[in-house]
């Protein structure tokens, strides 16, 4: 089915469903994207940045234009930039995200990241800036975290705690690396989501790397990982239905219409803000009723931008993205997309990693959640040590790698980027751990070690 047009106003389930069934691609045309956020801190203070000011994220930003990114403005401000497939964005709390392109091989990927790493390294040595890749913000409070001039972002953070206690902090002090992956047809985009959806927690323990809070360990491995069980419960979850009979496009976009909307893009209205319609029914707009915008009709843009305001563990545009995962060191950034490429582009490593977890249970899906989010690989699931399970997954993943066989100068596949994953699981100690293990060590309980030796 052909996808009804960006302006065309949408009124019906088909219409709906379009919209995923237009991101069905051929084996061939398949790609995986790498998302990654990460904080600026003043060398000096360590504080996080203000937007504005000769050495705040607004200069970050007109300061990686030298490498070719091109200014997108919002009410007259830069709060992005855009090169090819590419994309540099602001979280609320001025966390850096690169949106990377869609790529061929995790060689790309990782290249990739590195250039976009030496850029901000570059601009950010000039304006006594440092970055730090951690899943939360090891020392600063909301209050002391500065918030980005984005409208969205504006109408989010009112909403927020009217859902839950610990929204704002998801918004301002959390910091992920994300991959995306392609789906051939529904068939396809259902087994993938099932198997990674199940799978999410073991990443999530793989790459716990956030134990502090305003200084001090937080009793969570990733605490980033427990924000997202007190954010908003109508958009964020395992999603059990993902597993049950007749799950495909149509079952998620009902889903999605059951989640409360957050804002309409003005520019349909030629407007540069948006527009806060918290709370409202997506289905009521598709019927011209919506109270914030009575007699007008949902487009596809709209029905886009809503799905980016649903945040499950694993979530579904026209593509699947992978949302489990803390942020961390430059090869940890390259070892995700790795891992899911793995796990996923390979089908006899996406039938075998799905035949692994096929047996697990609701429950068990959501144990193991909260399990990855304290304890990390220690622990069991379904009879067994979390860590044995990781294991298994990656080994998977190491043979998805293996049979993918892109190589980079034609020698080197793409396992390699799994060897800290291997080492990791091997040892049941995450990131996490090793962070606590300098703190209550040589750091001897002074957080301020890390930005000296965690910064890109």
């Amino acid at each position: 089915m052909a996808e009804t047009s960006k302006a065309e106003p949408v009124r019906t389930m088909a219409d709906l469903v379009s919209y995923f069934e237009s991101g069905n691609k051929p084996r061939e045309k398949w790609r995986i994207g790498a998302e990654h956020e990460k904080f600026a801190f003043h060398l000096d203070t360590l504080r996080r940045p203000a937007y504005e000011g000769p050495d705040g994220i607004e200069a970050m930003l007109v300061g990686l234009e030298r490498f070719g990114w091109k200014p997108y403005y919002e009410a007259g401000k830069i709060i992005a930039l855009l090169k090819d497939s590419a994309s540099v964005t602001l979280e609320p709390g001025g966390q850096f995200e690169l949106s990377g392109a869609p790529l061929e091989t995790i060689h790309d990927i990782c290249d990739e990241t590195g250039q976009h790493l030496e850029e901000v390294k570059a601009v950010a040595s000039e304006l006594g800036l440092g970055f730090v890749g951690v899943g939360f913000s090891p020392l600063w409070t909301r209050e002391e975290t500065p918030v980005m001039p984005k409208g969205r972002y504006k109408i989010m953070r009112a909403y927020m705690p009217k859902k839950g206690k610990l929204g704002l902090d998801m918004m301002l002090r959390t910091c992920t690396v994300q991959a995306n992956l392609d789906y051939a047809d529904e068939a396809d985009m259902v087994l993938k989501f099932r198997t990674s959806l199940a799978l999410q927690p073991i990443a999530t323990a793989l790459f716990a790397n956030s134990p502090f809070i305003e200084g001090k360990p937080s009793g969570f491995l990733s605490a980033r990982a427990n924000v997202w069980t007190d954010t908003d419960p109508d958009r964020t979850g395992m999603l059990d239905f993902v597993f049950q009979d007749g799950f495909g496009f149509e079952r998620y976009a009902k889903y999605a219409l059951d989640v409360p909307m957050y804002f309409v893009g003005g520019k349909r209205l030629n407007r540069e803000d948006y527009i806060d319609v918290s709370g409202q029914d997506f289905k009521a707009f598709l019927k011209g009723e919506l109270p914030g915008l009575p007699g007008v009709l949902p487009t596809m843009d709209d029905w886009a931008d809503h799905l980016t305001t649903l945040f499950p563990e694993v979530r579904l545009k026209k593509y699947l993205e992978m949302r489990g995962a803390d942020a961390g060191p430059w090869g940890r950034l390259c070892a995700l997309p790795a891992l899911w490429g793995g796990l996923l582009y390979d089908q006899p490593s996406l039938e075998a990693a799905w035949e692994l977890v096929k047996g697990w249970s609701n429950a068990d899906h959501n144990a193991l959640r909260g399990m990855a989010a304290k304890t990390g690989l220690k622990g069991e699931i379904a009879g067994r040590p979390v860590k044995d399970w990781a294991m298994d997954v990656l080994e998977i993943a190491r043979v998805g790698l293996k049979n993918r066989n892109r190589l980079s100068g034609g020698l080197v596949d793409e396992t390699g980027y799994l060897g800290e994953l291997f080492e990791i699981a091997d040892s049941g100690l995450t990131p996490a751990d090793r962070l606590l293990e300098k703190y209550n060590g040589v750091w001897q309980g002074d957080i301020r070690r890390l930005y000296e030796e965690e910064a890109y």
